[in-house]
């Protein structure tokens, strides 16, 4: 972790930092020290990199030397405190994980566990990652995806922030691959396809229930697999989710008249089988295929299963499904390419998150009311040397 200091200090940009803008190297690295005051030790040449003068959107890269003066620092900012995690629950944490490398731990979160925390929901996976926390100069472990409360299986915690932006890119280019298992009530007709049918939030339901939208819907497309029926009462499918919606792979399934068993909320009274299967969701994130930060170039990859939760297994047995079936089966490589329309929606929220980086910039550019106005002189139709339309755009 960098520290503050009084004195000019030099900073080599690391592998984990390659590419990032220079504002935002300040922000993970020194976020003590605002924007306005690097925006002005850049203007002033006081921040230099590699020797030379540099602007706060320059993007770095791993081996440059950074020079940060002395300073700036602002005083109403404290450092984050943790809060101090009982014996217990490092050892949930602790629990968790299945596989750890350089940039990642990898957990498989059981059933019933929230990924985050609400207004109501105090105990949660990201409350839990102090645990993994060796000293106090090391970054806290970050979220990276997400997955419902009473869903189980792989997830990825990222341990820095430069390996958190890398997999956030492979899982929002669609590089990344989850391939999930799941009971359902009753047998799709059709073994093996593609669900294609837009997601939005359903009125009424203040943002907390999902439906299939085909007017205002968000694309949303599950490619699945039968792998094993037990009559036409029950079916265990493999899901792969091709995009990221909210309750995607339970509305889908529901909306093709089989919603996993134990869904309530979207399978009603139909969601639950008799006997000895339990009422708990059948729903488990089962593999995670994704690039990492160190196989950058090299093509590696992290392929990591996790166990089924104990209801879950024992439901398979009690239906008499053997679950290296699906394992065994060879997971699709066919390229995930976007379709008109969702290349124009990640088109639009890349313009967006540009807007927004921005912002601080404009704050800092903004002339006061009576140079405005001067300046607006001589920008009006007739007049000499005016441009159109008032200017930049």
């Amino acid at each position: 972790m960098v520290k503050p200091s009084d004195t000019v200090r030099q900073f080599t940009v690391g592998d984990d930092d390659d590419g990032i803008r220079l504002d935002r190297w300040f922000k993970r690295n020194l976020p003590t020290i605002g924007f306005a005051t690097v925006s002005r030790w850049a203007r002033t040449g006081q921040v230099r990199v590699d020797g030379g003068r540099v602007k706060p959107d320059d993007r770095l890269q791993a081996g440059q030397v950074l020079r940060v003066p002395p300073g700036g620092e602002a005083k109403h900012k404290t450092p984050r405190t943790r809060r101090p995690l009982t014996e217990d629950e490092i050892a949930e944490a602790q629990a968790m994980v299945i596989r750890e490398t350089p940039s990642a731990i990898v957990l498989n979160k059981p059933p019933g566990l929230a990924t985050q925390g609400g207004s109501k929901t105090t105990k949660h996976v990201d409350g839990l990652l102090d645990a993994f926390v060796r000293s106090d100069d090391d970054p806290r472990p970050r979220l990276v995806h997400r997955l419902d409360k009473d869903t189980s299986g792989v997830l990825l915690i990222a341990r820095t922030p430069g390996s958190a932006a890398n997999y956030s890119k492979r899982f929002s280019g669609r590089s990344a691959r989850k391939i999930y298992w799941a009971l359902v009530v009753g047998v799709p007709e059709v073994r093996e396809g593609t669900i294609d049918a837009p997601l939005a939030k359903q009125p009424g339901t203040g943002g907390e229930k999902m439906h299939v939208d085909e007017e205002n819907g968000q694309t949303a497309k599950t490619r699945y697999r039968v792998v094993e029926r037990a009559g036409q009462k029950a079916a265990w499918v493999e899901l792969e989710p091709l995009t990221g919606r909210t309750h995607q792979l339970r509305v889908h399934m529901a909306a093709i008249g089989h919603p996993i068993v134990g869904d309530g909320k979207y399978g009603g009274q139909d969601a639950f089988l008799t006997g000895a299967i339990s009422r708990k969701m059948h729903l488990h994130a089962r593999r995670l295929i994704i690039g990492t930060p160190e196989s950058k170039g090299a093509g590696g990859k992290l392929d990591v299963t996790a166990d089924l939760p104990a209801h879950f297994a024992a439901s398979m047995e009690s239906i008499g499904f053997d679950p290296a079936l699906s394992d065994a089966a060879p997971i699709r490589d066919e390229p995930l390419e976007r379709t008109p329309a969702e290349k124009k929606q990640a088109a639009r929220r890349h313009a967006k998150q540009i807007r927004k980086d921005r912002r601080g910039e404009r704050r800092s550019r903004t002339v006061s009311k009576p140079a405005a106005k001067k300046k607006a002189k001589g920008k009006g139709k007739g007049k000499p040397g005016g441009k159109p339309g008032g200017g930049k755009k």
